[in-house]
């Protein structure tokens, strides 16, 4: 039974880049991949390094509801080369909305697409109609001597999906499926040392705690209870931000909840923003 449970999570991370549709938007092309179902759709923002595979665990957990999920620029199959600030991502994502028309979707962001999912509603709040925060900050503020700093500094082009870095990038429970974990190995491995850098630099220098205080939209926070990136002091800091918004601790969870426990996370995504 666990060789064919294996064999299936193989076929269908290898499938899943096949199921992307590219949108212009602004001039370039935007990746995403659509799942129909009930409105509000749900707009699943990805990390840094990741791409719409990172939410590949967590979709079946939400059947029944529409779900649009984005490559970021730079990533994946979205393949602009410059303009890696958070607002550019911001500004694809709400191109994205107004192509395709959707109607005011919840903005589910994990970490940088977090980030990217508050500008967008700082800066387009008509454009959702909510937020979910996910295992996310407003400001990273890396220590100088942080081990994710100097492991990035020391990739070289070309990177291997088995570079040890991910040991500890994509550090998880043991339930995580292994083909999953080589996939999205491959699709950070396929950006260029130098683009990884690139877009670090801008999330370091990134500070969005004036700004989550206009946000208005109902608001999720999702929070691993083991996050080694963004643990409690980062989310004491969104909920003074954002005092209104629900807290929910993802227990035995590190920085990627929706890999660990995707129907805890669906569970609470689906109870806050109900169809």
């Amino acid at each position: 039974m666990d060789a064919l449970q294996d064999q299936e999570a193989l076929t269908e991370q290898d499938a899943w880049p096949t199921r992307k549709r590219l949108v212009d938007v602004g001039g370039h092309d935007v990746a995403y991949v659509e799942i129909s179902g009930a409105e509000p759709a749900l707009l699943l923002l990805h990390g840094f390094t990741d791409t719409s595979r990172s939410y590949s665990l967590l979709a079946p957990h939400l059947a029944g509801r529409r779900l649009v999920i984005p490559d970021l620029r730079g990533h994946g199959a979205s393949q602009p080369e410059t303009g890696f600030c958070i607002s550019d991502f911001a500004a694809d994502i709400a191109g994205l909305i107004q192509r395709l028309r959707l109607d005011r979707p919840v903005a589910v962001g994990h970490s940088l697409g977090g980030m990217v999912a508050i500008t967008l509603a700082t800066r387009h709040p008509e454009l959702i109609s909510g937020l979910v925060m996910l295992a996310s900050t407003l400001k990273p503020d890396f220590s100088p001597d942080h081990p994710m700093l100097a492991g990035i500094q020391a990739l070289r082009d070309p990177i291997s999906p088995t570079d040890p870095l991910y040991d500890w990038w994509h550090a998880c429970l043991p339930v995580v499926p292994k083909a999953f974990l080589a996939g999205m190995a491959r699709d950070a491995s396929a950006m260029p040392a130098a683009r990884w850098r690139a877009i670090l630099e801008e999330v370091c220098r990134t500070d969005l705690t004036g700004a989550a205080r206009t946000v208005r939209t109902r608001t999720l926070v999702i929070a691993g209870a083991c996050d080694p990136l963004f643990g409690e002091a980062h989310q004491l800091v969104l909920l003074r931000a954002l005092p209104e918004a629900i807290l929910v601790h993802a227990q035995n969870c590190g920085h990627n909840p929706h890999w660990e426990d995707p129907e805890l996370v669906a569970k609470s995504i689906l109870q806050a923003f109900a169809a």
